[in-house]
Order: C-alpha cells, then structure tokens, then sequence
C-alpha cells in the first residue's frame, strides 16, 4: 500500500449502474443511467465508464502537461485530451475495458507532444501506472 499518500477522497455508489455515487466531501452528487447498449432505457445519464474516462483525462492532460513543462516546452491554451472508453465481455469471462486517449497540445509540434504524451503514460500518470498491462490504452497525437 502507497505509504506517503498527498491526498485522498471517497465516493459511495449505490445501486449499481443504475444508482447514485456521491463523495463524502459533497463535490460530486449525481445519479447513474445503464447505457442503452447495456440494456438501460436510452435515458441520457453517467455511468462507471463516463466517470472513469472523465478522471483517465482530466488527470493524463495534466500528466502530459508536466511531462512537456519538465522538457521545456510551453502548452498553450486549446489542449485537450479525449478519453474514449469501451466495455466488452472478456474471452474469459466477466467484462473488460479498453481506452483510447486522443491528445493534442496546442503550441508543440508532432514529436514534441508525442515525446510529452508517450512521457505521461510511461513514467507519470497514475491512471496509466494503475491500467498498464490490465487494459489496452492506446495514445494518439493530433
């Protein structure tokens, strides 16, 4: 177990796929919708897979960021990065996930933000450390 942890945060979920996750702290409230896909009603909503995407790049973008400051180029304004997340039954049984993250880093040419999104994936995001070898990620700089 991390023994110097910074910070941490708590989130309780509540009837599954169609429940309600809040955090203790009360930055987070909302209700759950199973996608349609998955045998929901087509009601609009978020689920485990919207909520993960959402953190997967809010965190990789800031990763990619720092990865590019520390090699000395500048971000600017307009960056961005898309995560897309699937659900699949595995061959083995039970489902799992694959991800694939579309980055762009405004002001970095091609290889520069390459080299900051390959940095972020391989030596600093947790969400990458913690998805590494149990899930496809894919990266894709444009």
């Amino acid at each position: 177990m991390l023994s110097n942890i910074i910070y941490r945060t708590t989130a309780i979920a509540e009837g599954g796929r169609e429940g309600h996750v809040h955090s203790e702290d009360g930055a987070l409230d909302i209700d759950l919708v199973k996608p349609k896909e998955m045998g929901g009603n087509g009601t609009i909503g978020a689920n485990p897979e919207t909520l993960f995407a959402a953190g997967y790049a809010a965190c990789f973008e800031s990763a990619t960021r720092f990865a590019a400051q520390k090699a000395g180029f500048k971000v600017q304004d307009g960056s961005y990065v898309k995560a897309e997340v699937g659900i699949g039954p595995r061959k083995s049984g039970g489902f799992e996930l694959s991800v694939i993250m579309t980055v762009h880093l405004e002001g970095l040419d091609k290889q520069q933000a390459e080299m900051a999104a390959h940095t972020a994936h391989n030596e600093i995001c947790p969400y990458s450390h913690a998805t590494r070898n149990n899930i496809s990620v894919q990266i894709k700089v444009i």
